[in-house]
């Protein structure tokens, strides 16, 4: 199977100039570190090249536009690309933004010249001019062969002829610097050079990359094509003729896409984890939200925060207008294995739908669930998130939190610290000194509420934390004590007085 691939000449200049809406003839380039990692012909004939400094670009073409290097904006414009090849041949490869390969289509359009004018005639229907085609019987001859074609062209190179081909080619094309460089310094600037070279020797000293090259220049190294599978079109909505003015009218309306937006996720073992609500009136976005699920949504959720996400717009005005479409857009969906129950089960169905029933009662705020996050002191580490939202922005665990104190966890944590007293063997209050140190032994010590005196059995600390010292924040010192009846405390000296903010039941 022949192979093609379509090259979209100088694409990150391109999709940046597209993105800030710039015509495609002004010169331009973008730069990383003041570095030209990419520029366009029009800069190239300004003496402007890959790898120059800035100043020095500029100073060769003052009228040069400069353009931030941003991956993630290539990949995401060079989608379309892929989208429009996916439509005349399905199985396509992307290399990087700007470049694609795919099995040649040659037998379908009439010939391989004739399949490369259709693909070329499609993309600059999307605005992509400098395109250009190679077709060869491996990827590295076929990109090789697309850098050589010109503008809206393809370069076909016959079958048994890459090695050929290959051969006429210098040695810059290998991509690989250091090997490029040593080549070079060794006398042997053309592939043909390095053909001549005995394999064994080449896999040693220039590495994998161009031991692949040389096997490819005596006609091997062919490789499949690792192609990508369309991804589906998922996204779900629903119109309303007439418009409708009602949270109630819209849910009830909406349920059938509802049931229809988990059931073709259900045909492809799929769930959702996070969805997109949009909410259009009178044809303009009117409100839309990203809610996000611990496990993953069934109709029943989506229809509850769509329920949420347009009572709240309506009761802050973002909403002026009879709704007109609602649009459900998976962000995120995983194999339903996932999230599949244990071997034990997982959370009885009808607890859930209690839940869910007495949020839609109250509210999605009503109803929440504690969840672990990084921090100092016990109060700190915690957090409630609603039921059924995936807890985000939360303090990461993994930072080392100096002053916190060591496992296990107290298990009860107080809202509202208790009031403590501790006192020394002479039964004068202990008292922490400003280095840290104890004035005395504690001997007995009043946890606070309704607890009574009682002798110390125990104790560990200090585990002192000085809290944002930079703004005069507060010092305090946490002691862990058990007394003689076997229960621990969590207790804290913070300069004035003594407090139990934690038990160890």
């Amino acid at each position: 199977m022949r192979t093609m691939t379509v090259w979209c000449a100088d694409w990150p200049v391109v999709a940046a100039l597209a993105d800030r809406d710039l015509p495609g003839h002004l010169p331009a380039a973008v730069f990383a570190a003041n570095i030209v990692r990419a520029c366009n012909g029009a800069a190239r004939d300004f003496g402007v090249r890959r790898g120059m400094r800035r100043r020095d670009a500029q100073a060769r073409c003052p009228e040069l536009v400069i353009l931030d290097e941003v991956p993630e904006r290539d990949v995401r414009s060079f989608e379309r690309v892929l989208a429009a090849l996916e439509e005349l041949r399905p199985g396509v490869a992307p290399l990087r933004p700007g470049l694609a390969a795919l099995k040649s289509p040659g037998r379908f359009y009439g010939g391989e010249p004739e399949a490369g004018a259709v693909i070329a005639e499609c993309l600059v229907g999307l605005g992509v001019r400098d395109v250009r085609i190679g077709v060869a019987d491996e990827l590295f001859t076929s990109e090789q062969a697309a850098r050589c074609a010109g503008v809206q062209e393809s370069f076909v190179v016959p079958p048994g002829e890459s090695g050929a081909f290959l051969r006429t080619l210098p040695v810059d094309v290998l991509d690989e610097p250091e090997a490029v460089s040593l080549l070079k310094r060794l006398g042997l600037p053309g592939l043909g050079d390095l053909a001549r070279l005995p394999a064994v020797d080449v896999e040693a000293r220039f590495g994998a990359r161009v031991a692949w090259v040389h096997r490819v220049l005596h006609g091997g190294g062919a490789r499949p094509l690792s192609t990508r599978t369309p991804p589906p079109e998922l996204v779900c909505e629903v119109d309303f003729e007439p418009a409708l003015d009602s949270a109630e009218a819209v849910c009830f309306s909406a349920r059938q896409t509802a049931e229809r937006f988990v059931a073709q996720l259900a045909a492809r073992q799929l769930v959702c984890t996070e969805v997109l609500l949009v909410v259009e009136a009178d044809g303009a976005v009117a409100s839309e939200r990203r809610w996000l699920h611990p496990r993953w949504f069934t109709a029943t959720d989506l229809i509850d925060r769509l329920h949420w996400q347009l009572v709240g717009s309506l009761r802050v005005g973002d909403i002026r207008s009879a709704i007109t479409r609602v649009r459900m857009v998976p962000e995120t969906v995983v194999p339903e294995g996932d999230h599949a129950d244990g071997l034990w089960g997982g959370t009885d169905a009808r607890v859930e739908r209690g839940i869910a029933r007495v949020q839609g009662l109250l509210g999605q705020e009503a109803v929440v669930a504690p969840v672990l996050q990084g921090g100092r002191s016990p109060a700190d580490r915690q957090a409630l998130v609603p039921w059924g939202e995936r807890a985000t922005a939360l303090r990461p665990r993994g930072l080392p939190w100096p002053g916190s104190i060591p496992p296990p966890a107290p298990a009860r944590v107080f809202p509202a610290p208790w009031a403590a007293d501790v006192l020394d063997a002479a039964g004068r209050p202990l008292a922490v000194l400003p280095r840290g140190a104890l004035s005395g032994d504690p001997a007995r010590f009043k946890p606070g509420g309704a607890e009574t005196w009682q002798p110390v059995a125990a104790w560990a600390g200090p585990w002192p934390v000085d809290e944002q010292w930079w703004e005069g924040g507060r010092v305090l010192v946490r002691f862990q004590m058990v007394g003689v009846d076997g229960r621990a405390w969590l207790v804290t000296f913070d300069g004035s007085g003594w407090v139990t903010e934690a038990a160890y039941d």
